[in-house]
């Protein structure tokens, strides 16, 4: 694809249309830019961490989940992770007797 674009008077470029729903750009987004010798290489960034919890909360709500249904399932999710991994609490240390 080639698409010709224009540096503002502040330094700003804009993307087309076409292009920013191509790859799902949004506003905000943030981009690295390598010069090779005068090609110039746009790759995106890693989210952030506000992006992260942006993205997690739409999909609470998305999901109709309230912050209580989050941090139930989370222990639920750590105890098991802990059973599974570290054998039942419970249990340990007791000797079966036969």
């Amino acid at each position: 694809m080639d698409v010709i674009i224009q540096v503002r008077n502040r330094g700003a470029i804009t993307l087309s249309v076409n292009i920013r729903e191509k790859y799902g750009i949004k506003g905000g987004d943030t981009f690295r830019l390598v010069d090779l010798d005068g090609v110039f290489v746009l790759t995106p960034m890693a989210p952030t961490v506000p992006e992260l919890a942006r993205e997690i909360e739409q999909a609470r709500l998305e999901a109709g989940l309230s912050i209580d249904d989050l941090i139930h399932s989370l222990r639920e999710q750590r105890q098991r992770y802990s059973r599974d991994k570290y054998g039942d609490a419970n249990n340990r240390g007791n000797k079966s007797s036969a």
